[in-house]
């Protein structure tokens, strides 16, 4: 069986994998995230995914076969790309920016395997509650936002301000797992395995 890499850093995603029972090495895969002129959001975070697992893989050091997966999370308002908050101001922007309203949440994943690469975008909706300045402050010294796209969590407290979901809770999160498993299957990798199958 191939080995999977997760070229990640992010924790949420390394759970999430885990709750599937997909064993797995995470890697480092840091490339530049500045959207193209005129990208759209889909193409943008698959694009990220892709370049992620590439990146990856390029760190690998592996005689046996192996795969790289690689993920991308975009927080959408009315076809605006709302990225990790830079500071208290703009993390509270954000949050007054998507108070009271729907958005979507675009995740796209990639797996590669060689020279073959396959992705998906997953596309939620999230609907928020009307949202205080108060509240978005005080979110902000929870620490919580200052790492996560559109500048919430939606698995921890940022919970609270989760009115309605259309779509995928796990996509959200950071990582589809319904559409992870499937592609994953199409490169020989299934879901379930026992924790000692690395």
């Amino acid at each position: 069986m191939k080995r999977l890499y997760l070229a990640s850093g992010s924790p949420r995603r390394r759970e999430l994998l885990t709750q599937i029972g997909v064993p797995f090495c995470a890697v480092s895969a840091d490339i530049d995230e500045t959207p193209v002129v005129q990208e759209s959001p889909s193409a943008y975070v698959e694009r990220l995914a892709r370049g992620k697992a590439e990146a990856g893989r390029g760190v690998v050091v592996s005689d046996e076969p192996f795969c790289v997966l690689g993920a991308d999370t975009a927080v959408v308002l009315e076809g605006k790309i709302l990225g990790k908050p830079v500071d208290q101001a703009d993390a509270c922007a954000m949050l007054m920016m998507l108070s009271g309203c729907e958005h979507e949440v675009l995740t796209a994943i990639a797996v590669l395997d060689g020279e073959r690469c396959e992705s998906r975008v997953v596309t939620s909706r999230v609907r928020f509650r009307a949202i205080s300045r108060d509240e978005a402050a005080a979110y902000w010294v929870s620490g919580e936002p200052r790492d996560k796209a559109g500048g919430y969590g939606i698995q921890g407290l940022g919970a609270v301000f989760v009115a309605g979901l259309s779509g995928s809770y796990s996509a959200v999160v950071g990582l589809p797992l319904c559409e992870t498993a499937e592609l994953l299957g199409h490169f020989g990798i299934p879901c379930w395995q026992p924790r000692n199958a690395l």
